[in-house]
């Protein structure tokens, strides 16, 4: 940054991070890594990975679990899916990783979630059920109380 107006080079770096974002966004599904998502965005998987940390607060990598974690959420409320089931349908290949990374954002495995939900989520309105159980991508940043004015 020069003071007044943003450097372009940053400018640009910024649209292409965004892209990166929204491409993690609708393709979470797909096997995607850092080397394939930089190469779409003519980027070194190095500089793309610190310029989104830099620009959304955590890697691609985390960004991506977290969006396939938040999906696999909403299949296992659905309570059709077997847990490997909905593991592969959000695009994660080994069960053990997602497991893991599963517990460390929601605080408890899958196939635990996905019995709890079956119990609580009777005869609550969506709306009020996804903002219930959206995953906290940062533990340590404090949760902010709900403004309900």
């Amino acid at each position: 940054m020069n003071g007044t107006h943003p450097d372009p080079q940053y400018l640009r770096d910024l649209v292409r991070l965004r892209r990166v974002r929204d491409r993690i966004d609708r393709e979470y599904a797909q096997p995607l890594d850092v080397e394939a998502l930089a190469r779409g965005v003519h980027m070194s998987a190095g500089h793309l990975s610190r310029q989104f940390k830099l620009a959304f607060g955590e890697s691609p990598y985390s960004y991506l679990m977290t969006r396939r974690i938040e999906r696999a959420m909403a299949l296992l409320r659905r309570g059709d899916l077997s847990v490997t089931d909905v593991c592969f349908e959000v695009g994660c290949a080994s069960l053990g990783t997602f497991s893991t990374r599963f517990a460390e954002l929601v605080g408890m495995p899958p196939g635990a979630y996905k019995r709890e939900q079956a119990r609580i989520a009777e005869g609550m309105p969506a709306c009020v059920e996804r903002q219930v159980t959206r995953p906290i991508r940062n533990r340590e940043a404090p949760a902010a109380e709900p403004q309900l004015d």
